[in-house]
């Protein structure tokens, strides 16, 4: 997909996520200790907001939303597929020289192929970073489809599936290579890349001695620390059917900890009634239809991010399973097309 597709997809979503972004920032407005407030736009596609509760003053802020943009820049770079950089090898780079042999590639990005390869195991197969084949169809098709795009079939989805197998992705640690040997293979990690980023950056953070700050990285809610008060932040998950007059289905308090939701209400498209979004089902290879929505609470981030992807689907039975294995999972809510509301786990929290 070229530059232009990309954006007319993405322009939408970020007007999306913005709203979104400050929905969450007026929940947590209710205590009203909000102190300083910044937006970064451009990173991962999608609008940042970091927001200070513990006072700090004017030039420490300023050193937090540096660190904050330092790393946003840092990792999009690295994890973009769309474009290259003279400086790195990015994902773009892998994806181009599929089938040409290993390619030696530094450390950090190693480090976040071997955590998508240990996703992959721990969601059992539902995160696949290397489905990039198949969701690429479906990016042009939502991009396009305004021009007349057909919708994708089964028998063209099948035959780019036979290039998404994580096997044919070789990673070498003692030579620091990866290696796709099927030249018709490409990565596309944005089911895990703004969560894994997001929690790389609360970490520098935290080694900073910061706390007291919540960062929304287009969705993905990082409240870092614990406010002043010791209190933790009110939080709403967002209600995926925007017909209704109860904005949340539920609230909760919670600090030191991230809070992510999959939904089909930002990037889809609708053709003939049906609702074609982005999250797509390796079983059928079309949007998943179990949930309109999985949120998922969690101190790690990039954990919270890939799970709340592959709940999105699985059945509730197996992702209750999957969840109540996990003891890092604080809680899970699934809201199902009707609107029912099902949980995982006991963290304490409050219907709308």
């Amino acid at each position: 997909m070229n530059n232009k597709n990309k954006f007319k997809e993405i322009a939408p979503l970020i007007i999306v996520v913005l709203l979104t972004a400050l929905v969450v920032a007026a929940i947590l407005l209710r205590d009203g200790e909000k102190n300083k407030s910044k937006i970064l736009y451009g990173y991962f596609d999608t609008v940042t907001v970091i927001t200070d509760y513990g006072g700090v003053s004017a030039e420490e802020f300023s050193d937090i939303c540096l660190t904050v943009e330092e790393g946003l820049k840092y990792y999009h770079r690295l994890f973009d597929i769309y474009n290259e950089y003279s400086d790195t090898v990015n994902l773009c780079k892998i994806n181009k020289l599929a089938g040409d042999g290993p390619i030696e590639i530094d450390a950090e990005l190693f480090a976040f192929l071997e955590y998508c390869r240990d996703t992959y195991t721990l969601t059992r197969g539902e995160v696949n970073v290397c489905m990039g084949a198949v969701l690429s169809l479906w990016h042009e098709f939502r991009s396009d489809y305004s021009k007349g795009a057909p919708i994708p079939q089964t028998e063209q989805l099948s035959a780019l599936y036979e290039h998404c197998n994580i096997d044919h992705m070789i990673l070498d640690r003692a030579n620091m290579t990866v290696e796709l040997t099927d030249p018709e293979m490409s990565l596309d990690v944005g089911a895990v890349a703004k969560g894994y980023a997001a929690q790389k950056i609360v970490d520098k953070l935290k080694d900073k001695g910061i706390s007291g700050v919540t960062l929304d990285v287009g969705g993905n809610i990082c409240l870092v620390g614990e406010k002043p008060s010791g209190d933790g932040w009110i939080t709403g998950i967002e209600n995926p059917d925007k017909s209704s007059d109860q904005p949340h289905v539920m609230t909760f308090t919670a600090s030191d900890t991230s809070v992510v939701t999959s939904g089909d209400y930002q990037r889809y498209v609708t053709v003939d009634g049906k609702r074609y979004h982005h999250i797509i089902d390796k079983d059928t290879l079309y949007p998943s239809s179990f949930f309109s929505s999985v949120s998922v609470v969690c101190r790690d981030s990039g954990l919270a991010d890939a799970l709340s992807t592959a709940l999105f689907s699985m059945s509730y039975e197996d992702g209750l399973a999957l969840v109540e294995s996990l003891p890092e999972v604080q809680l899970a809510v699934w809201v199902t097309p009707s609107g029912e509301v099902l949980t995982a786990k006991d963290m304490e929290y409050y219907d709308e």
